[in-house]
């Protein structure tokens, strides 16, 4: 699956980021505009913070951050507001391309929710969505986005968010019926308490008892381990010849511990990579790079769905 990235620039979407440049142009005036008025508007304030002494004297650090940081939040707003324009532009040209639709916003549905509770994403205390790209891909739905998950620690002055997971959640209609909850994670993620005595035998989520799975293959041995509620189904369901898929994945995208979940009749995809897809700029110049390498992020986890996926007849299609 390749796009034409050429042609998207020759044709409707290169005429359309065309029209784009003076609303790029105009968005830099507007927040040049704003950083300048707002700092002729705030610099007597802060020195005013500073020489004053009194009472402000242990807040002054704190003062002046604050006043920085909304200056140049609210300054940088026209700006953000282009890109993600520009974005949404390119972004659903290369979905079209590949027969399905684009959103920037997103609301997780079940999948989200299996995904947290067999431990595809960690737990976290704040998550945040976007990029949401979906239709069916050759006869199977698609449903892909980005994740942003959090997690508050510390406490007191060192309480701080922290990311525990950004990448991309993947849901995808599996080409063949099966009953069974089969779990792939990367080898030595379920140990027994304090690693001692090797892998588990067995795991549960929320109640529901994965079996450790004994695969026939020594080389997905050394990778990965599969957990399942039938042994049998889930040496069907899921093929050796996948490991060289996953660990394509995670190169493509310098990604982490690529992990899937089949369960409900389709498969569930979890990778860190890091921010994708983001391919608004306010640099005309840099356009049709940023369109090249969105649609190639898109490509590449639209291949491994469908690698890993099988037909009615239980052939992978590779």
């Amino acid at each position: 699956m390749q796009t034409d990235v050429q042609g998207l620039m020759a044709g409707e979407l290169g005429s359309w980021l065309s029209d784009q440049q003076s609303m790029r142009e105009e968005a830099k005036a507007k927040s040049f505009n704003r950083w300048f008025y707002a700092g002729i508007v705030a610099l007597p304030i802060i020195a005013f913070v500073w020489f004053a002494g009194g009472a402000l004297g242990g807040f002054r650090i704190m003062l002046t951050f604050i006043a920085i940081a909304g200056i140049g939040a609210w300054g940088y707003m026209p700006i953000a507001e282009a890109k993600k324009a520009i974005k949404v532009g390119i972004n659903s040209a290369i979905a079209r391309e590949f027969g399905i639709s684009y959103s920037h916003d997103v609301t997780p549905g079940d999948e989200y929710e299996a995904a947290k509770t067999f431990g595809l994403v960690p737990s976290c205390h704040r998550d945040s969505f976007e990029d949401r790209w979906f239709g069916s891909l050759e006869g199977h739905g698609f449903n892909l986005y980005e994740a942003h998950l959090e997690e508050r620690r510390g406490s007191g002055k060192n309480r701080r968010w922290v990311t525990v997971f950004r990448g991309a959640i993947m849901d995808m209609q599996f080409g063949r019926n099966f009953h069974s909850t089969t779990l792939l994670q990367r080898k030595g993620k379920h140990r027994k308490w304090l690693g001692l005595g090797g892998r588990k035998d067995h795991v549960s989520f929320d109640g529901h008892r994965l079996d450790y799975v004994d695969q026939v293959h020594p080389d997905f041995e050394d990778v990965f381990e599969v957990w399942s509620d039938d042994q049998v189904e889930a040496r069907v369901l899921i093929h050796p010849s996948y490991v060289e898929h996953l660990l394509a994945l995670e190169r493509a995208f310098h990604g982490d511990e690529v992990r899937a979940l089949f369960s409900r009749g389709e498969v569930i995809l979890a990778v860190e990579s890091g921010n994708l897809f983001e391919s608004g700029s306010m640099n005309a110049g840099e356009d049709e790079t940023r369109v090249a390498e969105a649609a190639d992020q898109f490509g590449a986890m639209a291949r491994l769905a469908l690698a890993i996926n099988q037909n009615e007849r239980g052939r992978a299609e590779f």
